[in-house]
Order: C-alpha cells, then sequence, then structure tokens
C-alpha cells in the first residue's frame, strides 16, 4: 500500500488566487484613471420646460460670441456643452439664455475628461468636497415650534365639532402658547367626559387640570421627538427634490443635530438661485370664499390689502401639486398651470361640483423671521375665482405676479412644500480657486509622504522593500478606485488627509510581517521557512491593530459630517485596502520569487 504523501507545500498560492488578485488590481486601476484625467467645465440644458435646442444651433450662438466648445453631447434628458475652461462657463450660459429664454433650464457643471470608453464602462471621477472643488454650504434651521403650533390649532379645531357632537355646551377649546389648548369647561361632569374622550380618541395629547374646571392639553414629550423628526426628514426629501429641480449635481443633504439641515453644493459658482430656493418656503393653499357668520372662517389681505374670509380650513394643500409649470395665458399674463395627484384631483373634484358659481380663494402663504428671531407666516390671497365648472386633476392659477415669479412659483410647487418654515442660519462661500489650491497642496503632502515612504522601504529592507513598495503602489490604485466606485463616497481635504495616513498604516503591515521574517532567520530558519512563519505569526497582531482602528473609523463615519466622514471614509477604505495589498498581493510576489529559497544566510 502506497504511503500518502501529507508535506505541506510552503509558500504556494493556487492559481485562482492570482487571477483574483490580478482581476480586482486590474478593476480598481481602471476605476481610478477617470480620475487622473480630471473634469472639463460645461453647461447643462435641462429639457424641462420647453423644447430642446439642436447641436447645431447651439454651435452657432456660441460662433456669435466667439466660443469655441470642445464638444456638444445631447442626452435624453440634458444637453452638455463641454468648455476648455472655467472661464468660458459664464459667457456660455449668457449666450445659451439667448437661445433658451429661461435661466433656469441652464446650469454650470463639471463633466469627466477621460475617454468615453472609459466612462462607457462606468467608470467615473472621484466626486470632491466642497472644500476642494469650491461652492456653496448652507446651514438651515427648522422651526419645528411652527409644526407643534398647527397640531395645536388641529386639535382646537376639531374639538369645536367634538363639543357640538358630544353635546357639551359652553364648551371652548383655544390657543395657549406654540403647543398647548385650553378647555374652557362648564362643569366638572364635561371635564371627566371630555377627558375621558381625549384619552381614547387623541393619546398623543396630554391632558392636566387647569384653573377651575378647565383642562390644558399639551403634547407629550415622545409624540413631540416623532413629530420633530418626521419633520426634519420630510423636509430633508424637499430639499433634495428642490436641488435636483435646481440641476444641481453630487449635493449633500443631511441632518445636522435635532432640527438642523446642512446643505453643501459642490461646483456652485453663484449661489443666489440655489439660496432663493433652498430657503423659501412658499406654499399654496385653496380655500371656499365665505360670508361672516358662516362656521368657522379667518381673514386673509389680497395683493391690494383688501381683507377676505375664507375657511379656517383648506380645501387643498401644496403637498397634493405634482407637477406645476409656469406659462402665458390667453389673455397674455403669466400663469401656473397645476398638475394634482390622485387624491388631491377627486377633493378639488368633489368641491368644485358642490360649488359651481361659487368663488374660490388662492392663498399663497411663506415664513420669515423677525427683528427678535421669531418665525412669521406670511399669507395673502392671489387670486379669487369664480368656479365656473367642476374641476379635476389640471387646472390653473393666475396672480403670481411676473413669468419670473410664476416660474419661482412653479419650480418650489414641483419641489413641494416644506412642512416646516426654515431659516438659512450660516453660509459659507469657497470658491474654486481656493478649492484647486486646497488640491495642489493636499496631494502634494500625499506625494511626498509617500516618496519619503517608498525610499525608506527600499534602502532598510532591501530586496523585500521593493516588495512593499509595489504593494504600496497597489494600494493606492485600490483606494482611489474604491473612492470612484463606491456611490455617494465623496473625497475632501481631510480625506486627503486620511489618504497620507493610509501610507503609513499600509507600509507598517509590511513592517510587522518582514520583522517577524528577520526573526525567523536568526532562530536558524531557511529563507522559505521564515517567510511562511513570518507571515503566519504576523497576521493575529495585523488583524488586530486594524479591526481595533477601523472600530473609529465607523465610528467617526456614524456620528461625524461633513469633513469628519471624508477624512472616516478614507481612513476606513485604506485600512481594508492595506490588508489586502499588505498580506495579500506582497505574499503573491514573495511567494513566486522567494517562496523556495532554502538559504540560511540571507539578509533581510
Amino acid at each position: 500500500m502506497r504511503k500518502k504523501n501529507t508535506k505541506q507545500i510552503l509558500n504556494h498560492y493556487s492559481a485562482w488566487k492570482y487571477v483574483v488578485l490580478i482581476v480586482t488590481v486590474s478593476i480598481m486601476l481602471l476605476s481610478a484613471i477617470p480620475t487622473w484625467f480630471g473634469e472639463n467645465a460645461a453647461v447643462q440644458i435641462s429639457k424641462k420646460g420647453g423644447a430642446m435646442p439642436t447641436p447645431f444651433e447651439i454651435q452657432k450662438v456660441l460662433k456669435e460670441h466667439d466660443i469655441d466648445p470642445l464638444k456638444i453631447e445631447q442626452k435624453p434628458d440634458r444637453t452638455i456643452v463641454v468648455l476648455d475652461s472655467t472661464k468660458q462657463q459664464t459667457d456660455t450660459k449668457a449666450a445659451l439664455n439667448t437661445l433658451v429664454k429661461n435661466e433656469e433650464r441652464l446650469t454650470l457643471a463639471l463633466e469627466p475628461a477621460a475617454p468615453m470608453w472609459l466612462q462607457d464602462m462606468g467608470f467615473e471621477p472621484i466626486k470632491l468636497g466642497l472644500d476642494l472643488r469650491g461652492g456653496v454650504q448652507f446651514l438651515l434651521d427648522v422651526d419645528v415650534k411652527q409644526v407643534y403650533k398647527n397640531h395645536a390649532q388641529q386639535l382646537s379645531d376639531d374639538l369645536r365639532v367634538d363639543f357640538r357632537k358630544q353635546e357639551i355646551r359652553g364648551g371652548r377649546a383655544e390657543l395657549k402658547g406654540n403647543d398647548e389648548v385650553i378647555v374652557r369647561l362648564p362643569s366638572e361632569e364635561a371635564n371627566s367626559k371630555i377627558r375621558q374622550f381625549i384619552r381614547e380618541q387623541y393619546p398623543q395629547w396630554q391632558a392636566t387640570n387647569g384653573s377651575g374646571d378647565n383642562l390644558v392639553l399639551a403634547l407629550r414629550e415622545k409624540e413631540k421627538t416623532d413629530l420633530r423628526n418626521l419633520t426634519v426628514q420630510q423636509n430633508l426629501q424637499t430639499m433634495r427634490s428642490r436641488i435636483e429641480e435646481l440641476g444641481i449635481t453630487e449635493a449633500s443633504v443631511q441632518r445636522q443635530g435635532e432640527n438642523r439641515i446642512r446643505i453643501e453644493l459642490p461646483g456652485v459658482q453663484d449661489p443666489a438661485a440655489a439660496k432663493n430656493v433652498i430657503g423659501a418656503t412658499a406654499s399654496l393653499a385653496f380655500y371656499a370664499v365665505k360670508e361672516e357668520g358662516t362656521g368657522s372662517t379667518m381673514i386673509l389681505p389680497d395683493k391690494n390689502g383688501n381683507p377676505v374670509r375664507v375657511s379656517r380650513k383648506p380645501v387643498l394643500g401644496g403637498d397634493h401639486i405634482v407637477d406645476a409649470r409656469a406659462s402665458f395665458g390667453e389673455n397674455g399674463t403669466p400663469e401656473v398651470n397645476i398638475t394634482l395627484d390622485s387624491s388631491g384631483g377627486k377633493m378639488m373634484s368633489d368641491f368644485s361640483r358642490m360649488n359651481v358659481g361659487k368663488p374660490m380663494a388662492t392663498s399663497y402663504s411663506e415664513y420669515s423671521r423677525n427683528a427678535k428671531g421669531e418665525t412669521v407666516q406670511t399669507n395673502k390671497i392671489i387670486s379669487v375665482a369664480t368656479i365656473q365648472t367642476q374641476l379635476g386633476s389640471r387646472f390653473r392659477i393666475t396672480g403670481a405676479g411676473s413669468l419670473e415669479d410664476a416660474q419661482q412659483l412653479a419650480l418650489l410647487l414641483r419641489a413641494g412644500s416644506l412642512t416646516a418654515p426654515v431659516t438659512i442660519v450660516e453660509e459659507r462661500t469657497i470658491g474654486p480657486t481656493l478649492g484647486a489650491e486646497n488640491i495642489k497642496n493636499g496631494f502634494a503632502a500625499l506625494a511626498l509622504g509617500m516618496g519619503v515612504t517608498l525610499l525608506f522601504m527600499a534602502v532598510w529592507y532591501r530586496r523585500l522593500g521593493w516588495v512593499a513598495n509595489v504593494a504600496l503602489i497597489c494600494n493606492m490604485i485600490m483606494l482611489f478606485g474604491l473612492l470612484a466606485l463606491i456611490p455617494g463616497a465623496v473625497l475632501t481635504l481631510p480625506g486627503i488627509a486620511g489618504l497620507v495616513l493610509t501610507v503609513g498604516m499600509a507600509v507598517d503591515t509590511n513592517v510587522l510581517i518582514f520583522e517577524r521574517i528577520r526573526d525567523m532567520i536568526r532562530e536558524g530558519r531557511s529563507f522559505a521557512q521564515a517567510i511562511d512563519r513570518g507571515f503566519s505569526s504576523a497576521f493575529g497582531t495585523i488583524f488586530d491593530a486594524n479591526f481595533t482602528t477601523m472600530i473609529t473609523a465607523v465610528v467617526l463615519y456614524s456620528i461625524g459630517n461633513g469633513p469628519i466622514q471624508g477624512f472616516a471614509l478614507t481612513l476606513g477604505l485604506g485600512l481594508l485596502t492595506s490588508m489586502f495589498t499588505g498580506i495579500f498581493a506582497s505574499r503573491a510576489i514573495i511567494n513566486l520569487v522567494w517562496g523556495r529559497d532554502s538559504r540560511r544566510d540571507v539578509r533581510v
């Protein structure tokens, strides 16, 4: 019987491992190459809001203004005019505005300069953060007190109806402050009855005894927290929709703290338009016009300051509007064409069918801050029209002002009305020149650190040092490739600091391995045995060190924001690529070259 050979082959990798290594590095290299080419300045023409000009028409207009574009690319949803420099962007936008006649459709942008075959494969440059590309940052404060007040007002209105249903005479509900309702009741029996009713029907409200038989209703703390979170989240979604309507790409919209939103708009050179839309809280509502003494009503002024009495509860709010377009009406005045969702269309259809021949008012509301820093709501009636026939999900309103005002209102309505007023409390602008200087300085530091490290490793560890240098270069390629591939990954100035730190961590992995190999050779083992034992014994130490640092990176990314997240992202990705190249790639090279070396007097 033949004896089975169980002798283990030292320093041997299967062929599939080399295939995985080569394919991985190749893909990451292809992903990193577009970043080397950078980006070209461009102007985008959106398809929304009008006919798309042909490339021939664009070329003709630009030629009249002595502008020679690199290329004009027409896509299904937009046309891109790629330029030679950022200096041409403003002139190109002004020239194209004479052709498009709607500045909202024109957006300054940056387009990848990499060859089309790379772009067709889905590879794009690394997205740069605000501090590297330049742009504008807003910090918004969401006034959740107004939301609490609206809920309190709604409760007050509902209780008045409930009092009539419960046949409680003399009961009144009034607002008290921003988030409380005081219920004035005629007797202790009514107090007990209403308290029980509120526990069953309005469990989110806490009822406490006030003076006499009165009750004071206040939102429970859990309900306040839930409302605040929901309000901020809804405002986040609305902000993202508004930024998309503006055509701004690579924007970052994130929550900061309990009730603040931070917006970063890289590449935006003129923040005025973005500021007007982001900070605006305009919305529409439609009200039935009432006579005095006909139920619960309120008075709103029209454009001339004249009072208009309308129902306190709107027929329809702006949250049902799914599309809005500005245009000129039959008599030449600006108008906004409204499209409602299915539920909004049904509500408008039911109301208009029952009120043909009666007036309906369109209210325009917005929020602002007064001198004391308090949020103030301004409502005005922009039109009062008699309902001629049953309306559906499509109709038009007039009285919005000039065509520019109508276009601005249409943009806000398309992007959605905010659930709570917001105020811009901080605005920072970083010019593209400063961003370019940050890139230059940051990558100069990266190049210097990497150059010194490569030299040290080559001199100190001789032949193995060159292996570590190859692994380090592969590490940088993989790190840049990952940053370009991961959706939402943005490179910031602190992120470049993370890249520099990654250089040190990457060679640290090899330093630990090489020192263990030296120790094994001193113990009298052959070079091949030292390599096998060195990698095996160093793995635990390397894994523990990188794992603990990864915990820090994850925590930083989770609780940090902006630049801190940028640093945490590159740090975390750098740890992964350092482990891969320092252990797997360098071992693969060493196995091929010295994996069978039985010498015992090798100097490492």
